[in-house]
């Protein structure tokens, strides 16, 4: 079971269809102990950040979320959904998030058309499961005005070339985010949700 949580905002409904339509059962919630049970979580990223910050704490969920990813649950975070997992972004004038990804969130370098919108390639910076079948360099859907930069710079395993080169894809332990949208990105995305999915259930099969 896939739990996605619903923070009154972001595209859920394309990321339930995702796995869905991957065979998997999926339920969307708000709710502190759906967070604290839940065998695997995604976390779906259209918003603001301080508007999503605020709808988180009111929701309870902040506390829970840390609890979750810090016990090494496996956990998908897209777009502001892997930006909110650093310490703190400058979109809203600047704005804490959840500091779990120790790094800052930047706005888009100067020169190029803000937000990115549309498709570009990913380079693979280092083999793991989550890329596993998706040809290097395959593209993806972005929307955003805003990249990661975290301190640790080994946690980047994705780029792309917007300007500068943008952080696209972080993991560490059982969490991986991406800045672009996989359920917007065709087969590709779809693979990299059952991925996510195949990482999910094997941690769980470790678990028991």
């Amino acid at each position: 079971m896939i739990t996605i949580i619903d923070y009154g905002a972001g595209n859920i409904r394309s990321v339930f269809n995702a796995i869905s339509t991957l065979g998997q059962q999926a339920i969307v919630t708000n709710s502190p102990g759906d967070v604290l049970t839940a065998e695997a979580i995604i976390l779906p990223g259209v918003g603001a950040a301080g508007d999503v910050m605020k709808n988180l704490e009111a929701s309870g969920l902040i506390t829970p979320l840390r609890l979750f990813i810090e016990n090494n649950r496996p956990f998908l975070g897209i777009c502001i959904g892997m930006q909110l997992l650093f310490t703190y972004t400058e979109e809203d004038k600047g704005q804490q998030c959840l500091d779990i990804i120790p790094g800052r969130v930047r706005r888009l370098s100067p020169g190029v058309k803000i937000p990115q919108i549309g498709w570009n390639q990913v380079n693979q910076k280092s083999l793991h499961p989550i890329f596993d079948g998706i040809p290097n360099r395959s593209n993806f859907y972005f929307a955003h005005s805003y990249y990661a930069r975290p301190e640790d710079e080994s946690l980047v395993i994705g780029e792309a070339e917007y300007g500068i080169s943008i952080c696209s894809v972080i993991t560490r332990g059982n969490l991986v985010a991406t800045q672009f949208h996989p359920e917007k990105s065709g087969e590709v995305g779809l693979k990299i949700y059952n991925n996510f999915i195949k990482l999910a259930l094997a941690h769980r099969v470790f678990d028991i």
